[in-house]
């Protein structure tokens, strides 16, 4: 419901913003030579045209890309940080948990209480069930789990 609230507001007031915002680029674009510093960031512009308008065809893609950037911003330290694992085993462990941890708070999960539990449980875990141990389908059941606690919990009418 929210998204398709958010996709008609854009819908209504990005698109036709986009589409004034193009045709002054192209009238730009015909005005300056081809080399030009301006001209080249306008053709770049122009050829990310189709990624630059996704949002205003489905509302549940973000505005902007903001989360994707602060993650790759701990892609790079975690990447300088890696130089120091010792060996390949101990690199391939620390991706993983690095991995894992960047889930954790893309769903808002505590990522120590997720691990805890995570390798408290693993052990002992079907292969079945390995899918119910990602981080978003953990939260779910978290959330269920709690619920359950709640109803059993509270007194009866």
């Amino acid at each position: 419901m929210v998204a398709s609230g958010c996709l008609k507001l854009r819908q209504e007031q990005s698109a036709p913003v986009l589409a004034q915002l193009r045709k002054k680029l192209l009238e730009w674009k015909e005005r300056l030579l081809p080399k030009h510093p301006m001209a080249e960031a306008i053709h770049y512009a122009l050829g990310q045209w189709t990624e630059l308008n996704v949002f205003c065809s489905d509302g549940a893609v973000p505005i902007d890309n903001n989360v994707s950037e602060r993650e790759m911003k701990r892609v790079v330290l975690h990447r300088k940080n890696s130089l120091f694992v010792g060996n390949p085993r101990g690199g391939r462990t620390a991706e993983i948990l690095a991995s894992l941890t960047s889930t954790c708070r893309r769903h808002d999960v505590d990522p120590q209480l997720y691990l805890t539990q995570l390798l408290t449980n693993l052990p002992t875990a079907r292969m079945s069930e390995l899918s119910a141990w990602l981080p978003d389908q953990w939260k779910l059941l978290q959330h269920a789990r709690l619920a359950s606690l709640q109803n059993h919990t509270s007194p009866t009418s």
